[in-house]
């Protein structure tokens, strides 16, 4: 549990953007809630946990973040052979970003899990006699051997839980598929740390599985993304780094209670990018249910909550459902509540006003089916399904052109020709690259904020 003095807690907002109006029979309300963290280490407020100098790292004290660096070392790193000496030179460069006090270890992947540095199931404290250290250790990484990521998850649990800290983070870098342990090792693996550790997922080349790298950083709360070009990691490993030390918070909990009559249709994150929270729900008490959000820096993100609610005649109003912002008590009481907003209902018969659709939750649907509409566009041209799949990229190349999401409107013009934007009128292109239809799905989830 993260303690702070009175001037380094993160300040947290919550706006509610909905149309509260609804028809006479009408039930389903749709809210999108903005939640900001300022005052953080990255704003220039509160120094970064485990930052030098910070007060809240004291040597000899306990550090005030964890982070373990898993690296692909099995035989397909060596072709060529350059990927292994990047991943190195990658490595090297998110050592050097850590701050001092940060406890932190470095792993090598294959078919088991080893550890790289510092070894005997401990966590090193970076410092300047650390980090080199460290970096030194890395000459070690030699690619031999197969894929079995579940293993390296459990070594990053077992690495990260000695240590009593609040910021608790893993990033994992693969460049094959996870062929030697069966699937359901990894599931069970990623079910056992979600909520232990956040972890970053990244995949270098083209010779990776998709859905087993945007999966991880689902399940574990972190961000996913292709590395194409094996040059690029060091740049990528320092930005990955950089935001995970600027984290201030962690285990904070998207809470929803609604009244008595009220049900929860989903309740799903739609920025920075779209992740589904429904099912991630665990109860915490009568009425109420925590949806996970992972760790907190200087940001902001919007989730969508969709509710429906009693029938109720004109001119009547509800209280449809409270959103807060908590961390749980680490003895089971009370939670600490951040901020809260409430989402409202009210009957009228002024059809201007219940038919209008707020431009948030309009905006932010849009993106969902923008997120959907690519991936069912894509598996269907794989499987050989080319008018299902012109059809779904046309309505994804409308929808992007709609919303202004220009960075995926660009990913979407490299696997089709477009005829004509605003109907969706698309031609797949005959021949795609690899790296381009990849970029495409691991970032099919990327959304914008609501144009002003």
């Amino acid at each position: 549990m993260a303690v702070f003095s009175k001037s380094q807690v993160p300040q947290f907002s919550v706006e509610v953007y909905q149309n509260e109006y609804l028809p006479e029979g009408g039930r389903e309300v749709n809210a999108i809630v903005t939640v900001t963290s300022t005052g953080g280490g990255t704003s220039g407020g509160a120094p970064l946990l485990g930052a030098s100098p910070s007060p809240s790292y004291i040597p000899g004290h306990a550090p005030g973040a964890a982070v373990v660096i898993m690296v692909d070392c099995s035989g397909s790193m060596d072709y060529p052979p350059t990927k292994m000496r990047n991943a190195r030179d990658a490595t090297a460069a998110a050592i050097d970003t850590l701050r001092d006090g940060v406890a932190f270890a470095v792993v090598a992947g294959t078919h088991v899990a080893s550890e790289v540095y510092p070894g005997d199931g401990r966590l090193a404290v970076a410092d300047a006699q650390t980090r080199a250290q460290a970096k030194e250790a890395l000459r070690r990484l030699s690619a031999g051997g197969g894929t079995a990521i579940g293993t390296w998850l459990r070594l990053a649990d077992r690495l990260l839980s000695g240590s009593d800290v609040p910021i608790r983070h893993g990033i994992l870098l693969t460049d094959g598929r996870n062929e030697h342990e069966a699937p359901e090792d990894l599931r069970t693996a990623l079910e056992a740390n979600a909520g232990r550790f956040t972890c970053d997922a990244r995949g270098v080349g083209t010779d990776w599985e998709v859905k087993e790298v945007t999966g991880i950083a689902s399940a574990l709360l972190g961000t996913a993304d292709i590395v194409a070009d094996p040059t690029g990691l060091a740049a990528d490993f320092t930005s990955m780094m950089e935001n995970a030390m600027g984290k201030e918070i962690a285990d904070v909990a998207l809470r929803l209670w609604t009244p008595v009559g009220v049900e929860i249709k989903f309740v799903k994150q739609v920025a920075p990018t779209v992740e589904e929270l429904t099912g991630r729900r665990t109860e915490a008490g009568p009425r109420a249910g925590d949806y996970p959000t992972g760790s907190w820096g200087d940001e902001s993100r919007d989730y969508h909550v969709c509710v429906q609610v009693p029938q109720a005649g004109i001119g009547q109003e509800m209280l449809a459902a409270r959103v807060s912002l908590i961390i749980p008590a680490a003895d089971g009481g009370a939670p600490e509540v951040l901020s809260q907003g409430l989402v409202k209902a009210v009957w009228t018969d002024d059809m201007v006003a219940s038919t209008s659709i707020n431009p948030q939750v309009a905006h932010y649907t849009g993106q969902a089916e923008l997120a959907q509409v690519i991936q069912q566009g894509l598996d269907a041209r794989k499987s050989g399904d080319f008018d299902g799949a012109t059809a779904k990229l046309g309505r994804a190349v409308q929808l992007a052109a709609d919303s202004g999401n220009r960075d995926t409107a660009k990913l979407l013009s490299k696997v089709v020709d477009v005829v004509d934007a605003a109907t969706g009128t698309v031609r797949l292109k005959a021949k795609v690259a690899e790296a381009d239809e990849m970029t495409l799905e691991t970032r099919s989830t990327k959304t914008v904020r609501v144009k002003k």
